[in-house]
């Protein structure tokens, strides 16, 4: 059989690019500062059972794609076996051609596994059997996976509720790998559904020490558990909102009418001024520790009622949304900037109307004072494919300066993503090779190569002092 076009220069398109891509970004580690790596798998080193476990079970990618053809749900999250469920995904992924998960899915076979084979029904057992059969070998649990894509630094995402007794016991364990917790309080700000909230605060009750009986005594709680996590290596925050809420506040009055909420059971009159509010209260918590701040900005979540209801969260049947976005994202930067209480900000969008929108706001609230302190965030779920970040990138170079940007995150739930980096390194190296050869860009590969470097490694490395 040929190999797979997943060959040393794929992407790459001309010299320079390949010279750019071999000899500037290829060898550098990964920082991959933003993702959904559960802590507990990485202080247990786990070992998984099977390619299913560590490649299916948790993509809503794959299960979209499966559902579009057919497949029936107990193929894809039911009760089939592992390998019933293995044998439905290699059935489908020749005909996910020009979808990302051909690239994505090829590529991870081939830097994980060495499988130059193309997935499908007739080399399905051979590469389940060989895989399977590397994932009981050390170098592939949890850490010999990181080790072996050279991942530097980790950016979990983690409640404010965690006790963090895995970050804590990977830090004891001596680990060159860091892996750092990252809060994210969104389950805080949900006041709207009135049964989740109460039984959140609840919980961060339980983990600040902290009675919950007022506006104030809330703030008091989230601080103890910024100053826990703070204290645990975290730097970082993040948030995932369909647009910024407003930042019109609290009032006397709403202040009065939260602390007879906590104890009745009408709903709060004012969700949106309830998290305006309080985010902008984190946001200044934020700024004070010197932590950067994330806003995951656009999904609409939740569509499916009858998948939802079987699967609940997560179940893969979020789309982008068209929420507007620029003028309370203004509103909200200006009011910390205002204070000179803006921290370190990277923003995503997840609609691609909205790039320049991005871009144009992040160029609105730089001051001076910190290199490429307000990033548009690499692409992000829908967009983390190649048009998408292609179109990130045009945006970023035409509104702002691709020279500070900090490169790309995985924002994955699998240990076999880091190669999307690779990917992102190859777009960018391929994308500046093309303007040389147009004559739109010097043909100085050191010139180049030094900015290929810093957008892959050495800007991420600076901004979040890793």
């Amino acid at each position: 059989m040929n190999k797979t076009i997943f060959h040393t220069n794929f992407l790459l398109q001309n010299e320079m690019a390949r010279r750019l891509y071999h000899g500037h970004a290829s060898d550098l580690p990964i920082i991959d500062y933003h993702n959904h790596l559960p802590p507990t798998e990485i202080a247990t080193d786990k070992r998984f059972a099977n390619l299913t476990e560590i490649w299916l079970k948790e993509d809503h990618y794959k299960w979209r794609a499966m559902r579009a053809l057919g497949v029936n749900e107990e193929l894809i999250t039911g009760d089939a076996t592992d390998e019933e469920k293995f044998m439905a995904w290699a059935s489908c992924l020749p005909k996910t051609l020009r979808n990302p998960l051909f690239h994505w899915s090829h590529l991870e076979l081939k830097r994980v596994f060495d499988v130059d084979q193309y997935l499908n029904e007739r080399t399905a057992h051979e590469i389940y059997k060989h895989c399977n059969q590397l994932l009981q070998t050390p170098n592939y649990s949890t850490t010999g996976l990181l080790k072996k894509f050279d991942v530097e630094h980790v950016g979990t995402t983690d409640d404010p509720c965690d006790n963090l007794e895995h970050h804590q016991a990977i830090a004891a364990s001596g680990t060159t790998i860091k892996v750092a917790p990252s809060f994210r309080p969104d389950k805080a700000l949900y006041i709207a559904d009135k049964q989740a909230f109460i039984v959140y605060l609840h919980k961060l009750e339980a983990a600040s020490g902290i009675t919950i009986s007022s506006f104030t005594s809330l703030l008091e709680a989230l601080q103890k558990r910024v100053d826990f996590f703070n204290k645990n290596g975290c730097r970082i925050s993040d948030h995932g909102l369909a647009q910024m809420p407003t930042t019109i506040g609290m009032t006397a009055e709403l202040e009065a009418e939260f602390v007879t909420f906590l104890r009745n059971d009408k709903q709060f009159s004012n969700p949106a001024a309830f998290a305006g509010e309080l985010l902008l209260q984190l946001c200044r918590m934020y700024h004070e520790k010197g932590w950067v701040q994330q806003f995951h900005l656009g999904p609409l979540r939740n569509t499916n009622c009858r998948l939802l209801a079987r699967l609940r969260s997560d179940a893969g049947v979020d789309s982008i949304g068209d929420f507007p976005q620029a003028y309370k994202l203004a509103q909200f930067l200006d009011a910390l900037d205002r204070d000179d209480q803006l921290a370190k900000t990277i923003l995503y969008n997840i609609n691609p109307a909205d790039n320049e929108i991005f871009a144009t706001m992040c160029g609105n609230f730089n001051d001076g004072k910190i290199r490429g302190k307000m990033q548009f965030g690499s692409g992000w779920w829908f967009l983390d494919q190649l048009d998408g970040m292609e179109q990130q990138l045009n945006a970023l170079s035409n509104m702002g300066l691709l020279s500070t940007f900090i490169g790309m995150t995985t924002d994955s739930r699998s240990f076999l993503s880091f190669p999307r980096h690779e990917y992102f390194r190859r777009l960018l190296c391929n994308i500046l090779g093309q303007d040389v050869e147009r004559g739109l860009l010097p043909n100085d590969e050191n010139w180049l190569g030094g900015m290929v470097a810093d957008i892959s490694y050495h800007n991420a490395k600076a901004y979040f002092n890793s």
